[in-house]
């Protein structure tokens, strides 16, 4: 494997090589959170696809190609219907607003502090969401070296704090496009057309498999729905989306480009089930479906272009970990850490952050065996506790602050108790999360008096691109009466 860890040392190099590049652009807060809000198109596409199809889209995705066939590829369906959604409806609206955070939106909408609360949620679901990528490094890095899966992790992910913390949102975006190239070339023109060539094409694997590798509901319809709720709604909120969505140039590029991503999605979620139904075709007695990605690329390449795969898988996971990373940084530094009067260095606020958190990140990674269990947990809090309150602020005036906040903490609430009663793998903690979140916000918005007009007015200013940005979101007393 002399030449796998060749491409794969260059591979290495070159991501620390760009994080230092992105050290000397990452002077002020704007630069290290949002790439100063100056990405362009292909820019734009390139770092929003990196950043949502990371780990369980790639490792976990092709896991469920080989479990369930063809119908495993709806967990990134939906991931890619949730960016589409986004893009075509809330894009421009986002961009105008002009906020680092989804809290500091929610402060704008509802006037108080709302961020202080769903700031930590958001810092939940950011963080578990580092811990899912991370995770996923084991694999990799068993195949490539033969070492455990705690070293695996420590080495993928302590490549991506390094690069994260020293350039912020440029290194990441410099990363990002370059693994967009690598993970696009080694995932979809290089290991699917081996892989389906090798399990003797469509016909040879229809006569190993069961009929039900290729039935697009096979996977269940209540899973399938329950995709839907978590990752297409999850997908409109999450921090780390937004901080994507925030880097455009224009709102023009971040419609344009979000819905070239979206698309993106859809054919990467396809490639992923149909490698997993190979492997299942060429391997059927693994011992984990979890190592289907990494047994198909180790032992059906050859030396060199087995490097460029590896190098793709790495290369998803570390743009959505590093997506997610920096997200969570940036959670703590504007939703929490300023509630408690922290103020000035922010740059290297921001650094130390990042820092802290990729290693707590790493070390929870090591103490979780399951990729799609870990999303599964982050995305359920996130939705469960945000999605209603979320909407309602962009769609909903009657919406109060204090309906806002009893919407979050029982969502969240329900979500974890279910996980505990059911099981974190259930359906039944985003049902119930939700349920519980949209009765009580409304129930409690309903009986609260109105947003002041005053906040309104200056929230339709901002979405209209019309008012004057403030460096700091103000508070419900700051707002003009």
């Amino acid at each position: 494997m002399g030449g796998d860890y060749a491409v794969i040392a260059l591979y290495i190099a070159g991501m620390l090589g760009v994080g230092w590049i992105g050290l000397r652009l990452a002077k002020t807060k704007s630069d290290y959170l949002v790439a100063g809000r100056r990405l362009g198109w292909f820019l734009y596409s390139g770092t929003m696809s990196a950043v949502v199809l990371g780990g369980a889209s790639t490792v976990g995705g092709v896991k469920l190609g080989y479990t369930y066939g063809v119908s495993g590829a709806w967990l990134v369906i939906t991931i890619g219907v949730g960016i589409l959604v986004l893009h075509a409806v809330f894009a421009r609206r986002l961009v105008k607003l002009r906020v680092y955070t989804v809290g500091e939106m929610l402060d704008l909408r509802y006037g108080g502090r709302a961020s202080a609360v769903s700031g930590v949620v958001m810092w939940g679901y950011t963080l578990m969401l580092t811990v899912t990528s991370t995770l996923a490094f084991a694999s990799i890095f068993k195949v490539l070296f033969a070492i455990p899966s705690w070293a695996g992790i420590a080495i993928g992910g302590s490549i991506v704090v390094l690069y994260s913390v020293l350039g912020g949102m440029w290194s990441i975006t410099l990363t990002d496009i370059a693994q967009f190239v690598i993970k696009t070339v080694g995932i979809l023109f290089v290991l699917l057309p081996i892989a389906l060539v090798s399990a003797g094409g469509f016909g040879g694997m229809a006569e190993k498999l069961d009929a039900s590798y290729f039935e697009f509901s096979s996977i269940g319809g209540e899973t399938i729905l329950t995709y839907f709720l978590i990752y297409t709604f999850g997908l409109l909120i999450g921090q780390d989306i937004w901080q994507r969505v925030f880097t455009a140039r224009t709102p023009r590029i971040a419609t344009g480009g979000g819905i070239i991503s979206g698309v993106y999605c859809l054919v990467y979620g396809v490639a992923g089930a149909l490698i997993g139904t190979a492997a299942k075709v060429l391997y059927p007695d693994l011992g984990s479906a979890q190592d289907a990605f990494a047994t198909i690329a180790e032992r059906l390449l050859p030396t060199g272009v087995r490097g460029l795969v590896l190098a793709a898988a790495l290369s998803a996971l570390m743009s959505t970990s590093s997506g997610a990373l920096i997200a969570c940084a940036t959670t703590t530094t504007s939703d929490l850490l300023r509630k408690v009067g922290l103020k000035g260095g922010e740059v290297l606020r921001n650094r130390v952050t990042t820092l802290v958190l990729g290693v707590v990140a790493i070390g929870i990674a090591m103490m979780v065996d399951d990729v799609v269990n870990a999303l599964t947990i982050a995305y359920d809090i996130l939705v469960g506790g945000l999605l209603v309150t979320i909407v309602g602020a962009l769609l909903w005036k009657r919406g109060t602050r204090q309906g806002a906040y009893a919407s979050m903490v029982a969502g969240t609430a329900s979500v974890i108790a279910f996980m505990i009663i059911d099981g974190v793998a259930a359906n039944s903690p985003i049902y119930w999360g939700l349920g519980a979140s949209l009765i009580v916000y409304v129930a409690v918005s309903l009986a609260t008096p109105r947003t002041p007009e005053s906040i309104l007015t200056v929230w339709t200013q901002r979405l209209h691109g019309s008012a004057e940005i403030p460096e700091v979101i103000p508070t419900r007393q700051e707002l003009p009466r």
